[in-house]
């Protein structure tokens, strides 16, 4: 790991960062000042939700460089995710550029163009920062390509989750999904870039999944999101994805579930929240049991699958989802 994150030598940054948001924070007072008016008030508590991830992907770094426990290195790299999309988030504050009166519009222009620039600025750190502690475990490419493959489909499910959710919560339409996804499953085996080869998974994975380019682990990190809608699978989209661009099943399968890991843990710390509240009274006690039941499962099934795919492919899977949907929609058709 990169030794600037644990010796403390990453205070000329930090008073980068101080007086970057000292000279935002003074742009908002005068504002203030001159106008009377809160119009562009936001734009602390936007800087604030932007410097959250920036902290948080510091705090992860150092976790991981000392004898710390997994719940606090998985707590602060999930909250890294969380709030990862609201330091780029603040460009859409242009929206509101418009002239005022009180104060020049030139210097409003200037207000959003400092506070966007420093957004991104601790969006950008926060992300390098991830990556030296990946690249620790994996290479430092590897690193990087599971960084920028993780972070489309986190913002994409923090944007349209709730509204993917209301729109097919239905048991009839989570069968029809299931169908198509086993279409997709044997269509990705179909249109796959390059077929199987005998000896596909021996060598090292990690060597063979650092050859791919930054579109394609992006490409392949976004086809998460399509899980967003129910009976759609996460890792068989993510696996097809792989498929798509040139990686062996065992292969596709290895980055499937190493991109899940974080957007799975992300997820579940999201709804935590309703887990403790009023109407989750007699729940819990359940719910901590098919939590553990759930890990206990999805490791062996992991391990499973990792093995199954070093000499499969995913047609047996997409045959059975397609017949178990096809029935299930049928079922719920005349029930």
């Amino acid at each position: 790991m990169n030794p600037r994150l644990l010796k403390g030598e990453h205070a000329p940054r930090l008073l980068l960062f101080v007086m970057l948001l000292g000279w935002c924070a003074a742009l908002l007072l005068f504002r203030f000042v001159r106008s009377g008016s809160l119009t562009l008030g936001f734009l602390a508590w936007n800087l604030f939700l932007a410097a959250v991830p920036a902290v948080a992907a510091w705090l992860f770094a150092r976790a991981m460089g000392k004898n710390s426990s997994t719940v606090e290195r998985v707590a602060w790299f999930v909250i890294w995710l969380l709030f990862l999309p609201n330091a780029p988030y603040i460009i859409t504050d242009f929206v509101h550029l418009t002239p005022r009166p009180g104060v020049p519009f030139w210097y409003d222009i200037a207000l959003l163009v400092s506070c966007a620039g420093t957004g991104l600025l601790l969006g950008y750190t926060s992300i390098a920062d991830v990556q030296v502690v990946v690249a620790r475990r994996y290479s430092a490419l590897m690193g990087w390509l599971l960084v920028v493959g993780t972070i489309p489909a986190g913002i994409l499910g923090l944007l349209f989750e709730h509204a993917l959710r209301k729109a097919f919560a239905s048991p009839g339409l989570a069968a029809a999904f299931l169908t198509v996804n086993g279409v997709l499953l044997l269509a990705f085996e179909r249109l796959r870039k390059r077929a199987p080869r005998p000896g596909d998974y021996l060598g090292d994975s990690d060597a063979r999944l650092s050859e791919l380019s930054w579109r394609q682990a992006v490409a392949v990190g976004t086809s998460q999101a399509a899980a967003l809608i129910p009976g759609i699978s996460r890792s068989g989209v993510t696996m097809g994805g792989g498929l798509l661009v040139g990686l062996s099943n065992e292969d596709a399968a290895r980055y499937a579930f190493l991109l899940a890991t974080p957007i799975i843990g992300a997820a579940a710390l999201l709804k935590l929240p309703d887990l403790f509240g009023a109407d989750a009274a007699g729940i819990r006690g359940p719910a901590l049991v098919g939590a553990l039941c759930a890990a206990a499962t999805t490791y062996l099934a992991v391990k499973f699958l990792l093995r199954f795919f070093q000499t499969n492919r995913l047609t047996p899977f997409g045959i059975y989802c397609i017949a178990a949907g096809l029935i299930c929609t049928v079922i719920f058709a005349f029930s």
